[in-house]
């Protein structure tokens, strides 16, 4: 959203973040000219009565909102508030999959809260194709009625970011291929699959294994580790302000995540130049990577598959990926987008 918001403002299109809570690392990257709106609401859903009069007071064109909670409360909160204001819904996962985690309780009641609320959206957006096509089948809303808008990852800021430096003693010149994961240590990441293929790996080559990001699972990942003889060849360094620069000097880059909605990271490290391989999860590694032509797709939660695919590309020799492949991310293919969208709800 802090990209889309950037590539509006430099378009000279006045632009408030709303936020329910107005805090977290990313408000050091709201663009200058975007203004920050704090609906201090300690949860999404609380959020819906400051949202109500901000609509009233504010009358904005359009109001383009992100994520589930959110979608729901933002159209509620449009309709209520009754000044006409257009609601751009925006789905960033896959819904069958997040759903069906989050209890059968959840599973049963989002479909129906989906085909209630989405209705009133001037658009609804999925940001890939299987997630769009997930999302039809798991609510039943009309997947005519659904636009495609990949997420506006790549920007002109972003090469500069990969060519820093890291900050880690495995890529001084002379070490072993550092192969890298980036994401929140939770089960959507399936982070095992990942050091079990690591560790195979480890066993036929030298190699070490870079796991940026926070979570849960932490603890069952060290051991793990350990249990398969690789500690001393993982690291997992905490969140890391600026992945990208890990990225452009990794050997590999691996997604071996069970489901996604559009991995941004697996896009990110495409456009840093890296190697990639990925699970063939829903959704979107296939969209990204071209049905594999611009990486190998491997069965998700498979780490002999995980394991040789990464094997083979440390073999190959890196090649420069298609401008046009990269192109559908790019900030301004997305501004584009959402403002055609805009105009047509007009």
């Amino acid at each position: 959203m802090v990209n889309l918001a950037q590539g509006m403002v430099e378009r000279g299109i006045r632009v408030d973040l709303v936020l329910a809570s107005a805090e977290g690392t990313f408000l050091d990257h709201v663009p200058a000219g975007a203004r920050v709106v704090d609906l201090r609401s300690r949860r999404v859903l609380r959020s819906f009565g400051p949202l109500v009069r901000y609509l009233r007071r504010e009358r904005p064109r359009a109001l383009v909102s992100s994520m589930s909670h959110a979608n729901l409360v933002a159209l509620w909160a449009s309709r209520l508030a009754g000044q006409g204001t257009p609601v751009v819904a925006t789905v960033h996962n896959t819904m069958s999959q997040s759903t069906r985690r989050n209890g059968r309780l959840a599973a049963g009641l989002w479909p129906r809260l989906l085909r209630a609320f989405y209705p009133w959206a001037a658009s609804v957006v999925s940001v890939s194709r299987g997630a769009a096509d997930d999302l039809a089948r798991s609510s039943g809303l009309p997947r005519e009625r659904m636009e495609v808008v990949y997420n506006p990852v790549i920007t002109p800021g972003m090469l500069a970011l990969a060519r820093q430096a890291p900050d880690h003693p495995w890529f001084a010149a002379g070490e072993p291929p550092v192969l890298l994961g980036v994401g929140r240590l939770t089960a959507q990441k399936d982070f095992p699959t990942l050091i079990r293929a690591f560790a195979e790996v480890r066993r036929r080559r030298p190699a070490r294994l870079l796991i940026l990001g926070e979570g849960e699972d932490r603890p069952v990942l060290t051991a793990l580790a350990a249990e398969l003889g690789v500690a001393d060849d993982v690291d997992m360094p905490g969140f890391q302000e600026n992945a990208l620069a890990y990225m452009g000097r990794s050997a590999v880059f691996v997604l071996s995540s069970a489901w996604e909605g559009l991995p941004t990271v697996l896009i990110e490290a495409l456009a840093a130049g890296t190697r990639v391989v990925s699970t063939d999860c829903p959704s979107g590694p296939r969209e990204i990577l071209q049905d594999g032509r611009l990486g190998a797709l491997v069965p998700v939660a498979d780490p002999n598959a995980l394991a040789e695919a990464i094997l083979a590309t440390l073999d190959r020799s890196p090649g420069a990926v298609p401008l046009d492949a990269l192109t559908p991310f790019m900030r301004d293919t997305a501004v584009d987008h959402y403002l055609r969208l805009i105009e047509k709800a007009r």
